[in-house]
């Protein structure tokens, strides 16, 4: 597997600084990034680590793969904090398992080996990273995959953007 190229984020000049809005069902960006490969999910980018100097994107993870989701894994610099928005989800935290389901908010501590999967047929949730890291280059270079990766593609994949399989 190829090593994905550094993607910087695009910091906007504070005099260009202005709210804005995101409609349901949009992307910031324009772009529906859709991972192919590991699972076979959907992220919006509401709000890309751009807008916020690289602090926090926000995205919306919209779940097709019922019992899919990531290895479980480590993030080495990035808290994380998942809102669920509709239809349930199991996590593992540390040695903690939570069932989750509409409204529940799940926070995964940087350093705390963690995974989810999907329990139902529909199923939203809203993803922050803090600080961004290459989260959103992650997630854009699984929409590249056309299979399964190996366990060593994955582990390699995952290394190269700040995270390791557990």
């Amino acid at each position: 597997m190829a090593k994905a190229a550094s993607a910087q984020p695009r910091l906007i000049p504070a005099a260009d600084r202005k709210g804005f809005k995101v409609a349901r069902g949009g992307s910031r960006t324009g772009e529906h990034i859709r991972m192919m490969g590991v699972t076979a999910n959907v992220l919006d980018v509401k709000i890309p680590s751009a807008d916020t100097d690289g602090q926090l994107p926000v995205m919306e993870h919209i779940g097709h793969t019922v019992n899919g989701g990531p290895p479980l894994h480590i993030h080495i610099y990035q808290d994380e904090l998942f809102y669920v928005l509709e239809g349930d989800y199991h996590f593992q935290v540390g040695d903690e398992q939570f069932e989750s389901t509409t409204g529940d908010t799940i926070f995964l501590p940087r350093g705390v080996p963690h995974a989810f999967a999907q329990r139902t047929e529909q199923a939203r949730m809203i993803v922050t990273y803090q600080p961004s890291g290459k989260m959103e280059e992650f997630f854009q270079r699984t929409a590249e995959l056309t299979s399964p990766p190996t366990p060593e593609e994955m582990a390699a994949l995952f290394e190269a953007h700040g995270m390791t399989v557990v």
